[in-house]
C-alpha cells in the first residue's frame, strides 16, 4: 500500500515533485508513468542522432535504464525532463561511439586553405546555421543536410548535433563532451566549415 505521507500522482497532469517522491520509494506505477510521459519527446531527441529507428529505440531504452540506476543520486535540482534529456543525449553519444563509422569525410580536406600571404585560396560565402535552416524547408534538403552531418568525423558531428540540432549552449555541450568551452567553439567552427564544403559540393553538381 502506498505511503500516505508521499504525495499522490495524477496521470493527466504530471506533478514532478510527486512523481519523484513516488520513484524514490520504488512505486512501480510511478516508473510506468515516467516512461509513458517522457518516451515520445525523448524518442524525438534520439531520432535526431540516428538514421536507423532501431538505434534510436535502443538508445532510449538504455537511457531509461541509466536513469533508473541514477535515480538515488538525482537531487531534484532540475526538472525531470531536463535530467532525462541529458541522459538520453549521453546514451546516444555512447551508442554512436560503439557504431563503426563509415564514409566519414576527412575534415582537413574540407577546411579552407590559404596562400602564403594569408589570403584564402578560394573565396566563398561564409556558412551560417540560419542559412541552412532557411534552405532546409523541404524534406529533401533536410535529409541532405542530415546526411552530410553524418559524414563528419564523430568529434565534429557530435558538436554540431549538440549545438545546432539540440541547441544546447556552449557550457552544457562542453560538460557533456568533457572538453573545454574553447574546444567546443573551435570544433563547431571547423565542423560548420566542413559541412558547408560538403553541402556546396552537392549543390554545385
Amino acid at each position: 500500500m502506498p505511503d500516505s505521507t508521499v504525495p499522490t500522482l495524477s496521470q493527466s497532469t504530471v506533478d514532478e515533485a510527486a512523481l519523484l517522491a513516488r520513484l524514490r520509494v520504488g512505486d512501480d506505477a510511478a516508473y510506468e508513468l515516467l516512461v509513458r510521459t517522457y518516451s515520445a519527446p525523448l524518442l524525438s531527441v534520439a531520432r535526431r542522432f540516428f538514421r536507423d529507428e532501431n538505434d534510436a529505440y535502443d538508445a532510449l531504452q538504455d537511457a531509461f535504464l541509466s536513469a533508473f540506476r541514477a535515480l538515488p543520486n538525482f537531487a531534484g535540482d532540475s526538472k525531470i525532463s531536463t535530467w532525462l534529456h541529458r541522459i538520453v543525449v549521453n546514451s546516444c553519444l555512447m551508442k554512436l561511439r560503439s557504431i563503426k563509422r563509415r564514409h566519414e569525410a576527412s575534415i582537413d580536406t574540407l577546411l579552407p586553405t590559404f596562400h602564403p600571404d594569408g589570403h584564402q585560396t578560394s573565396s566563398h560565402k561564409g556558412w551560417r546555421r540560419s542559412e541552412v535552416e532557411a534552405s532546409a524547408i523541404d524534406n529533401e534538403t533536410k535529409l541532405l543536410v542530415r546526411k552530410k552531418i553524418d559524414q563528419l568525423p564523430h568529434d565534429y558531428r557530435n558538436v554540431v548535433l549538440l549545438r545546432d540540432i539540440e541547441e544546447l549552449d556552449t557550457s552544457t555541450t562542453a560538460a557533456i563532451l568533457q572538453i573545454s568551452p574553447a574546444a567546443v567553439k573551435t570544433r563547431l567552427h571547423r565542423a560548420r566549415q566542413a559541412l558547408r564544403a560538403l553541402l556546396e559540393s552537392e549543390w554545385q553538381e
